[in-house]
Formats: C-alpha cells, sequence, structure tokens
C-alpha cells in the first residue's frame, strides 16, 4: 500500500522569538524540518507534501526537490494547513503520515511500529500517543473499552476523570489516505480560535464508525514539539545522546558523552576515540582507530584510519592514514594530507596537498601550495600566496628540505631534492637538486654592542627625565 507524508512546517513560531523560520532552527547540526524528512525517507515514503506558510521560500530553499510543497497563504489550523496537500495527495489510495515539522525526536521505528498496528488493524486513522507523568495542557486520549481511540478530549474540556489520563496526543498520525481528506471536508471552524483542527478529523471517522486506534510509543522524550528556546534546547540535549549512543553501540570510545557533540550526519569507524571536547559537524566521516582530541573541532572533513588529531580545527579537510594533526593546527577548507603526515604545532594548511611522509612539524603556514612527499618544512616557514590581488601557486618537490624561516614567495617552484637554506627569501625556481640561499652575509662589529645599549640607556633616561 502505497505510503506518503504530510509535513505541517506552516506556523510562525512566535515563541521562539527569532528571525530564523522556527522549523529551520537546528537541533544537533541539522533544522528540524530536515530531522522529520530523514526520518519520512527512511520508512520509504514514496511521496512527502510539506506545508508551507511563513519562510516559505527558505524552507524549500534548504529542502530543494526531495519534497512537493503546498503553500497555506493563512494559518488557520492544523485542520486547514492538512488540507491544502488535497490537490497532491487527494485522489491517491494509501496511507498518509501527517507528522509537525517542529518534532525532530520521533524515529523511523516508532513510525514503523505504528504503520504496523495501523496495517493490522484495518483502521482508517492511527494516532502516535505518549504516557507523560504530567500532561496537563496535552490533549487526552480517551479509549474504550476495547482498546480504540473514542475521542481526543483537550485539556481545557477534560473532566476531572479525563484530565487524570496520562495518555496524551502527540500530534502525528496515520491516516487512509481517501477517508483523511474525505473528513477535512467536513470540518469547520465552529471553536474559539475559529480555527479548522486536524483532531476533529478523529471525531468525524469515530461518528461514522471508522476504526481508530492509538499507538503509544515507548520512549515520551520522541514526542517533544519545539516551540520556543526551552524545548529546542531539550531536543538538542536528547539528540546529543541519542546520536553518541549509536556511535558507543556501534564500537567508538566516547570517554566523556557530556562533554562530545557529533552531529547527525557524522559517521565514525570502530574503535575510534573520542576524547573530551570533540566536536564533529556536517558530514564529517572518521575512519577506524583513530583518536581525536581533546578539544577539536571538524567540520565537513573525512578522515581515514590511524589517524591522530588533538587540540585543532578542521574544515573542508582530506586526513589520509597514519597522520598526525595538532595540537593547535588549523586545517582550512581544500586541505589534503597524504598518509604518515606530520602537522604540528600552530601550523595552518589551506587549499594545499601535502605528499605521503611529509612534515611540517611547528609555526608555518602553508596556502595555495602543492607539496611532494618525504618534504621537511621547518619551523616558521610560509608560502607567501597572496599579492594583493591574486592567490599565487607554490610547488614543493618529493624529498625537498625547506629550512627554518623561509619564505617561499609565489609562484615558485622547488625542484624534487633541492635545499632551502634557512632564514631566505625565496623569489624565483630552485632546481632539482639545488641549494638556495637568498639572506646577506653576516657581518660583526666588535664591542659595538656596548655602545648601542649605552646609547638606548641614555635616550630612555632623557625620556623619563
Amino acid at each position: 500500500m502505497k505510503l506518503m507524508a504530510i509535513v505541517l512546517a506552516a506556523g510562525q513560531g512566535k515563541r521562539m522569538k527569532s528571525k530564523l523560520y522556527k522549523v529551520l532552527h537546528p537541533v544537533a547540526g541539522k533544522p528540524m524540518v530536515g530531522h522529520v524528512v530523514d526520518t519520512l525517507q527512511h520508512i520509504e515514503v514514496a511521496k512527502t507534501v510539506v506545508v508551507v506558510g511563513y519562510g516559505a521560500e527558505a524552507v524549500q530553499a534548504y529542502l530543494g526537490e526531495q519534497v512537493d510543497y503546498a503553500l497555506q497563504e493563512q494559518q488557520l489550523g492544523t485542520g486547514h494547513a492538512a488540507l491544502q496537500a488535497r490537490e497532491a495527495l487527494g485522489e491517491e489510495d494509501g496511507l498518509t503520515v501527517v507528522i509537525c515539522g517542529d518534532t525532530p525526536l520521533i524515529s523511523a521505528e516508532t513510525l514503523q511500529h505504528t504503520i504496523a498496528l495501523h496495517r493490522n488493524t484495518g483502521a482508517a486513522a492511527t494516532i502516535l500517543t505518549a504516557k507523560l507523568d504530567e500532561p496537563t495542557g496535552y490533549g487526552r486520549i480517551i479509549r474504550g473499552e476495547d482498546g480504540r481511540v473514542v475521542r481526543i478530549v483537550e485539556q481545557k474540556d477534560c473532566t476531572p476523570e479525563e484530565a487524570a489520563t496520562q495518555e496524551i496526543n502527540t500530534g502525528t498520525y496515520i491516516f487512509d489516505n481517501r477517508k483523511l481528506f474525505r473528513a477535512l471536508g467536513s470540518v469547520t471552524n465552529n471553536n474559539a480560535q475559529n480555527e479548522y483542527y486536524l483532531t476533529d478529523v478523529i471525531g468525524i471517522l469515530t461518528e461514522s464508525g471508522d476504526i481508530v486506534q492509538g499507538y503509544c510509543m515507548a520512549d515520551p522524550a520522541e514526542s517533544i514539539g519545539v516551540n520556543d528556546r526551552v524545548a529546542l534546547s531539550e531536543a538538542e540535549q536528547l539528540m546529543k545522546a541519542r546520536i553518541n549512543r549509536k556511535h558507543m553501540l556501534n564500537g567508538v570510545t566516547i570517554i566523556d558523552p557530556v562533554n562530545t557533540y557529533i552531529e547527525k550526519d557524522v559517521r565514525i569507524g570502530a574503535d575510534t576515540v573520542l576524547l573530551p571536547g570533540t566536536i564533529l559537524r556536517g558530514s564529517t566521516v572518521i575512519g577506524e582507530q583513530c583518536t581525536i582530541g581533546p578539544n577539536t573541532e571538524i567540520m565537513d572533513s573525512v578522515i581515514q584510519d590511524d589517524v591522530t588529531i588533538k587540540q585543532s580545527v578542521l574544515q573542508n579537510a582530506t586526513v589520509d592514514s597514519e597522520t598526525s594533526v595538532g595540537p593547535f593546527a588549523y586545517l582550512r577548507p581544500g586541505a589534503k594530507l597524504g598518509k604518515q603526515v606530520k602537522v604540528g604545532d600552530f601550523v595552518e594548511i589551506k587549499n594545499a596537498s601535502l605528499g605521503d611522509g611529509s612534515k611540517v612539524s611547528h609555526l608555518s603556514y602553508v596556502g595555495d601550495a602543492v607539496v611532494g612527499t618525504n618534504v621537511n618544512i621547518g619551523c616558521g616557514a610560509i608560502t607567501v600566496n597572496y599579492d594583493g590581488y591574486n592567490k599565487n601557486l607554490t610547488e614543493i618537490g618529493n624529498d625537498a628540505f625547506v629550512g627554518s624561516n623561509v619564505n617561499l614567495i609565489a609562484p615558485v617552484k622547488i625542484g624534487d631534492g633541492a635545499y632551502v637554506v634557512a632564514g631566505s627569501t625565496i623569489t624565483h625556481n630552485v632546481e632539482p637538486g639545488d641549494l638556495a640561499i637568498a639572506r646577506e652575509r653576516q657581518s660583526n662589529k666588535a664591542g659595538y654592542a656596548d655602545k648601542l645599549k649605552a646609547r638606548m640607556k641614555a635616550r630612555k633616561a632623557n625620556k623619563e627625565g
């Protein structure tokens, strides 16, 4: 039976007090509506319609062509929002998941269990429910003696007995698609808010004799809907714990989960160890048997096996196996390190590749460069890549040696096996096997140090006087 979905994402989200559209607020590095769409894709929904209103262009820019859209020009309630998908889905046979775009924690497993109950019982609608110790403020699920849902009662309409019910409506449903749109056509706005409520569909279906079921989720934390920054923080912490647990169960050691932050789309190989203060963002992929941290941030980078990275920042970088980075290194976009490379403390690499076995051990900048294999770049050496208008390329051949405090003024080439003497400023190509030195010959002036110090001391005394 065809599976479809309607994502309700048209609300303004005033309680967020933000210029950012509510469903685009990130949880674990991904906008909330992105989590919802990912979950629907995981359960193999054939067609998803996202109902947008405020911020429609921003949502469409983020989700792109992976979903269809329906516009709710006026926010007249959840029933009215779902009805906007009628043109896209109204004539389809099958099941439709209706879910809010601000519920990032609902899992694919929970939706699959809800769908299974719906199918197995021949229900017209199945409500995803949760049991809360403190259900105040939520619509209560009232079941009959046979366990089926009889009605949903809002907090303000509850009798004392109904108010004591702990099972609540989460706002996520599975519907027979045709029955959904037929019932939506009968929903009225005859209520205090003058809005069309999706919950009224449940009453319409039960009155017509259709079966309405309720599936109570195992973990009520999944039911969180984010309406303000407090709930956003709660969702962030719950998602963080879920992600960390998944990686640990897959063989990753996280020394201090409370102080480790991993975004949703990060992948990590077995036997990798994450030390406290590690932050892994975006589409980062980390191989097996790596040691990452402490206090390291990696964004949208690919790290192969057996790599050590400590107290460093990497962004859009690639690091091959058995390489070490840090402490206090900065790999900027376009940095590509080969196998068994060493990038040490206070080294910055930008848009540059380092071949296998090369070393940049400390206090250097390598930008817009191609560095060969087994190259040694000494302390304080830099590639001078920018002339004020253009970025220029430095090329260093295999087995070359670049001494400390060398300036390589790009564009320039250092040939295979060449040796650049410390302190040199190189402006011309160095041929393979050549030695390059570019510094003034040293001159010592006997006894002049004492004269110079006396002169400076007298100058200081005059200023103080």
